[in-house]
């Protein structure tokens, strides 16, 4: 399949082309005004990417893709064990993903050795397109350890693999994304999906928020789980973002983001 073979191609394309159209959109349709240097924060946000990019490739010999192949051939896995259509392995496999990583995201802020590493995301003082990348890499690696565990157990087709890691990353994009939508749109729309109003609640520097709104793509585990926040109490353009005690944009250099898990605080 043509998918399969060019998955890397594939992936990298739909990340570029909407990571350019949403960085487009934040500027001539902000919803909120950045407080910090954009320039500095890219660098530091997408300097994260590469090395993420980098260590994963180093210390893991395989990738989620590779994982479902091997699943297939050896008949592990639920959905290998099951006689049901193809089609619904595939929608079934995309819903079961995408609560799994909303469960992650829930336990990396509840489990104090696992927000050591979250915290890195939220520290970001603003908040736009290039959050969605900002992550530590120890983070990045036992996620992608927790997303393969969780591919071989279901036995995941190799084609809802792909369409998921594309999804999860369009998904994290647009919902920090710092773009201005009618209310009327967000109100319908995060009824299936998580919009970057829904989201940009999480980043706010109250607790209370923070704990919240914890989706990435569908928007209805948080209504069931109880965990969603309509609006931030003092709206989106006048809320603060990022983590009270990391307010210091000096004390937040690449070097810092990347030793602080390691810092007693």
């Amino acid at each position: 399949m043509i998918m399969i073979s060019n998955e890397v191609e594939i992936r990298l394309g739909f990340f570029f082309c909407l990571l350019m159209i949403l960085a487009l959109l934040e500027l001539y349709v902000p919803r909120r005004s950045l407080n910090y240097d954009k320039k500095t924060r890219w660098i530091r946000n997408l300097s994260l990417v590469v090395i993420n990019n980098f260590s994963t490739r180093i210390i893991i010999a395989f990738t989620a893709t590779s994982v479902a192949l091997y699943a297939e051939k050896q008949a592990i896995g639920l959905f290998n064990q099951v006689n049901i259509s193809d089609y619904a392995k595939i929608i079934i496999s995309l819903i079961l993903l995408d609560l799994a990583i909303y469960i992650q995201h829930l336990l990396f802020h509840h489990i104090p050795i696992f927000w050591k590493l979250h915290k890195i995301h939220h520290i970001d003082q603003d908040i736009d397109v290039s959050t969605a990348v900002r992550f530590h890499p120890i983070e990045i690696l036992l996620s992608t350890l927790i997303k393969c565990a969780i591919i071989l157990l279901l036995g995941v087709p190799v084609i809802a693999v792909i369409i998921f890691e594309i999804i999860l990353n369009a998904g994290a994009m647009f919902s920090h994304a710092n773009i201005k939508m009618p209310l009327i749109i967000d109100k319908y729309l995060r009824l299936f999906i998580v919009t970057p109003d829904m989201h940009r609640v999480h980043h706010s520097t109250i607790i209370k928020e923070t704990n919240s709104n914890f989706g990435f793509n569908l928007s209805i585990w948080d209504r069931i789980f109880n965990t969603y926040t309509d609006q931030p109490s003092k709206g989106h353009k006048e809320m603060e973002i990022g983590l009270i005690e990391y307010q210091n944009v000096n004390k937040t250099t690449l070097v810092d983001l990347i030793v602080i898990p390691f810092k007693k605080v």
